[in-house]
Order: C-alpha cells, then structure tokens, then sequence
C-alpha cells in the first residue's frame, strides 16, 4: 500500500468522521426541545436553552413549549332540552410532558382539535341555552359563563392529559340559537321580556293607585262613594299601563 493511497484513504475517513460529528450539533431555543431517540429507544429530552454537542446517531425531535391559540369550529349541537344550537371556544394550549406529547399519540396537534371538539359538544349537550328552558336550572351555556368555562376546561383538560398537554384556559367564543329556531327564540325572549315589563308596570299602577286613593282620604281634598272610586282606579289604571298617551277629558261641571 502506497503512502499516497493511505493518506487519501486517511482523508476520507477523517472527512466521514466530521460530517457524522456536525450531525450532532443542535441548538435549543427559548421555550422549544428536543426529544432524543436511540435506534427507537428513548434517551431524554433538552430543555435547557443553547448550543449542544451530542451522539450524531440520536434522533432529534423538536418540540416547541411555547403556549398556542386554537378555536374551534362552530358546532351544530342540541342543549340539554333538546334545541340546536351553534358553539365555539378558544383554547389555549401548551405541551408540559414532552414524552407523551410525542409518543403516546400520532399528532398532538391534531389530537388538540379533536379532542376539544369533543369535549366542548359533551358539554354543550348537558346544559341548558338559557333560564328560559329550564326554569330551575343553576347553571345554563348563556347566563353562567364562568361555571361553564370551568366545565369545558376541565374536560379538555382530561382527555389532553393522555397527551401531556396542559389547558392554560378555555373560553366559549361563540354561541346561538341554530338559524331555524333563531327568529322563534328571539320572539319568545321578547314576549317574555314585555310581559315582565308589563308585570312591573302594573304592580307600580296599583301602588300609585293606592297612594293617590289614601292622600284624598287623609287630606279631606274630596269625598267618594264607593262608585266613584271604583271609576277613578279604573281610570288611573288605563292612564299608567296604557303604552301611549292618554288624552286627558276636561270636566268642567260638578263632580256629579
């Protein structure tokens, strides 16, 4: 063997060395990591930021700590009592256990969508839309934000566990009446909310009544019959629960 051919083979094999020994530099930015793998094996994860040196023959998996949005889609569910509604909520996500996140299923991102999906219909589905349902409801999609929020984060949070993902918060985004039964809702709410209304301005009615009734007794300013104060009750009741304008009639002779 010549010397020539030595140092050529020298050479190669030194030039092989160095591009296996580039291989296993990584760097690790903030908030990312990188899983490593030996031949299927798991050998750990780097999660401290910088530039790192390590066995050329790991296989590095990034995986970004960094937290992240997702909203999902509007999703066509029945409440509780039956009525389709449309719903959406914002999550926000990050992964805390970087072994299952990329071992314990096949796409973390992907199981987020579903899984969340998911969670939010179950949700959907065991509460009313609204007190207008059900009557005797504590807790319903619309008037109980809060509670409901920690309902839905809690079960998103189950099911991302298997993952290793950790729900920083969710929130309901969205929330209707289905277009079908949009406009008949809304006409009943309204119905509701004017009976309620008027509720309110009879019981006020009768107390002024009452009022007005007991002053002209108290000051002696004139005396009725039972007749006539039956006749003034009824009108003061048309002129306080009337929605429009009376138009007041001037008598100008004697009160009888």
């Amino acid at each position: 063997m010549s010397a020539a051919f030595q140092i050529v083979l020298v050479t190669i094999l030194l030039s092989i060395l160095t591009f296996f020994g580039l291989l296993g530099f990584m760097v690790v930015s903030p908030n990312q990591a990188r899983v490593l793998t030996f031949f299927g094996k798991y050998s750990g994860t780097v999660i401290t930021n910088g530039f790192f040196w390590v066995n050329p023959f790991y296989t590095k998996r990034k995986i970004t700590l960094r937290a992240r949005n997702f909203e999902t889609d509007q999703l066509k569910v029945n409440d509780k009592m039956g009525n389709p509604i449309l719903i959406a909520a914002v999550l926000v996500w990050k992964v805390e256990d970087t072994y299952k996140a990329a071992f314990n299923v096949d796409n973390y991102e992907q199981f987020v969508k579903i899984q969340a999906d998911s969670a939010l219909r179950q949700m959907a589905t065991g509460y009313a839309y609204d007190t207008f349902e059900d009557e005797h409801a504590s807790v319903t999609l619309r008037g109980s934000g809060d509670d409901i929020n920690a309902v839905l984060e809690n079960l998103i949070s189950e099911r991302l566990a298997l993952a290793g993902l950790k729900v920083v918060e969710a929130k309901i985004s969205h929330l209707s009446y289905a277009p079908e039964i949009a406009s008949a809702m809304l006409q009943r709410q309204q119905a509701m909310a004017i009976v309620s209304a008027r509720k309110t301005i009879v019981e006020g009615a009768v107390g002024m009544v009452e009022m007005a009734l007991e002053q002209l007794s108290k000051r002696e300013i004139v005396q009725l019959d039972d007749e006539k104060k039956a006749s003034m009750v009824s009108n003061l009741l048309v002129v306080l629960c009337s929605d429009k304008s009376a138009t007041p009639v001037v008598n100008t002779g004697t009160l009888y």
